[in-house]
């Protein structure tokens, strides 16, 4: 017990596993948010069939967040979107992750809940990882953050809080923030202040409590994750099984054959016509979903299930013509990937980088610190 509370408290547990999914979820967002570009104004926008006064009135109801509603200005409109395009490309690269990771959240919010009803099951599950990705040290490994050097004096950082403070007294004085959220983007601002305060004047025992606490809230941020993995997975499953064309093994024969999900109608029309695959396509989908939950306590059982389930979404992009929520689900379930899988492609990756860059830029690149060393060296300050 006691050697796995140190660990739980002395170590940000799954550095590789957080990273994956700040980048996948970073690169969906990114990606979408490029594709629709064109249609930005219809379906976010002044031009959306959703207006101001529906998405005023339902916001009054359900008290969402969202910077779009404090304004009708399509200038205004465009700056939220842009900050959400630059938002998300910076936390996908690493850098001043803590930073972009509350204004990849706000993008996120922002849009989403501007108009409800334009998104669908991918991004349901981007809404909640912006929200999660804020609580976890996603930044050690695969980051800017982590080529920076940690023993260099940090002026960008006060500045960016600095600024990001100012606009949010702004915001304040003029009342268009009220109520939770009021509290949660100022307790964060209050927490970064602590944290960099912290780290420039008490470089001992304050710095290594500050450090403690992260790692828990980094840690319980991680199982809150894979726990909603597991229950979209759970809850896709038995919805599944009480379905009468689930039960037949039918259900993948209809969409199949809808045009509006059917990007290659040959091939979508070849699978279709064997009944043989297309039941045990059905019943695979149940089995694999239904039963993954209950594999995480047997690795190799559950790495083959993993495997399978990416496998099955990446099918579904190309089948269903749904890139965005395949990519979407990959990345979530991306944080049950091994670790020593991860290490292997980070090395591999690094190796390739080392050919294409020229030798005296890969003399004078810094070298990444991982978790361990990063752990390390906070204690001995």
């Amino acid at each position: 017990m006691a050697r796995a509370v140190q660990r739980v408290t002395s170590t940000a547990l799954g550095p590789y596993q957080s990273a994956v999914v700040r980048i996948g979820f970073s690169l969906t967002w990114l990606l979408f948010l490029l594709f629709e570009y064109p249609h930005r104004r219809e379906l976010y926008g002044p031009d959306g069939p959703w207006d101001w006064d529906m998405a005023q009135q339902l916001i009054g109801n359900n008290h969402a967040f969202t910077a779009l509603m404090w304004s009708q200005s399509t200038v205004w409109f465009e700056i939220v979107y842009g900050l959400a395009v630059v938002s998300a490309a910076l936390l996908m690269v690493g850098w001043r992750t803590r930073t972009m990771s509350v204004l990849f959240m706000i993008g996120v919010l922002s849009l989403q809940n501007r108009s409800i009803f334009m998104g669908d099951g991918g991004d349901n599950v981007i809404h909640l990882m912006a929200i999660y990705l804020v609580l976890t040290r996603c930044g050690q490994v695969w980051s800017l953050d982590a080529r920076r050097d940690a023993d260099r004096a940090d002026r960008v950082g006060p500045v960016l809080w600095a600024g990001l403070g100012a606009c949010l007294s702004a915001v304040t004085f003029t009342g268009e923030i009220g109520g939770g959220w009021l509290l949660i983007f100022w307790g964060l601002l209050a927490v970064h202040a602590l944290w960099w305060a912290a780290g420039r004047y008490a470089p001992g025992q304050p710095r290594i409590l500050l450090d403690v606490v992260t790692n828990v809230v980094h840690n319980a941020g991680l199982v809150v994750i894979m726990a909603e993995v597991c229950l979209v997975y759970a809850t896709a499953g038995w919805y599944k099984i009480q379905g009468s064309r689930w039960q037949d093994g039918t259900a993948l024969y209809y969409p199949l054959h809808l045009d509006y999900f059917s990007p290659w109608p040959g091939l979508s029309g070849l699978l279709a016509s064997s009944g043989v695959i297309v039941m045990l396509l059905t019943y695979g989908t149940v089995v694999v979903q239904v039963a993954f939950p209950f594999t995480l306590f047997n690795r190799r059982v559950k790495n083959v299930l993993l495997a399978v389930m990416i496998a099955e979404h990446a099918a579904i992009a190309v089948l269903l013509g749904l890139p965005f929520f395949s990519l979407a689900m990959i990345a979530a379930d991306a944080v049950f990937l091994p670790t020593g899988f991860l290490r292997r492609v980070g090395h591999r990756a690094a190796r390739v980088r080392a050919r294409v860059r020229p030798r005296g830029d890969a003399e004078a690149a810094p070298v990444e610190r991982g978790p361990r060393e990063e752990q390390v060296r906070t204690l001995v300050e």
